[in-house]
């Protein structure tokens, strides 16, 4: 692998390159192994390269609360992906945030509606809500979209899209919360950990 700079073909290398850190670690720099020339352009801007990181699906199919935790402190977006979750009861279903102290479970700002032949809307204190109205009967598939709103506040906005079934409709939601510190967590629960999960999977994705 030839390495290029300024212009300038300098030193010859074998793929992958690796590059020493400044105190410790390494990272590595592999070409695609097919052949051809490949280029990649940088924005003109200052910043942090950062990948995108899934997690591991986790079956929500028992327990009261489903956590993701040791998020990495650089984290600007989480996405939570959720297929077909229910629980065995009528607590709505909600994300809450968390940081080094534990999951917070006051201070949200937020609401979200059940869209079928008539909208259902519910707001919460307690966490994100999936849906404006939730039972034992209900399936929900979609995304939890959280974003950095504010890193000098530790503010999170949230936003929901998803489906329904039984009842079929659609459920929208969104929301604020600031937290005491830096986000380390993510938790997937009912109102006052009420209820049971049943069925379904969750995974997350944070870049």
């Amino acid at each position: 692998m030839s390495v290029i700079i300024n212009g300038t073909t300098g030193i010859t290398s074998p793929s992958p390159f690796v590059l020493e850190g400044s105190t410790s670690g390494t990272v590595t720099v592999a070409a695609p192994a097919v052949a051809g020339t490949n280029t990649q352009t940088l924005v003109a801007a200052t910043g942090t390269l950062t990948p995108i990181i899934s997690g591991t699906a986790v079956a929500s199919t028992s327990g009261t609360s489903i956590d993701f935790t040791s998020i990495p402190s650089w984290v600007k977006r989480i996405t939570l992906m959720l297929n077909g979750v229910s629980t065995n009861g009528t607590s709505d279903a909600i994300v809450q945030l968390g940081d080094s102290g534990g999951v917070e479970s006051t201070g949200y700002v937020a609401n979200a509606s059940l869209i079928t032949a008539s909208t259902v809307a519910f707001s919460s204190t307690a966490g994100f809500p999936l849906s404006g109205s939730w039972s034992a009967s209900v399936f929900f598939s979609g995304l939890v979209t959280l974003v950095l709103q504010d890193a000098a506040t530790n503010t999170w906005t949230a936003s929901v899209t998803g489906a329904t079934g039984s009842p079929v409709g659609a459920g929208v939601g969104g929301g604020y919360k600031a937290l005491s510190a830096t986000l380390d967590r993510v938790r997937i629960t009912t109102v006052g950990g009420a209820n049971t999960f049943d069925a379904g999977s969750i995974n997350i994705l944070y870049e």
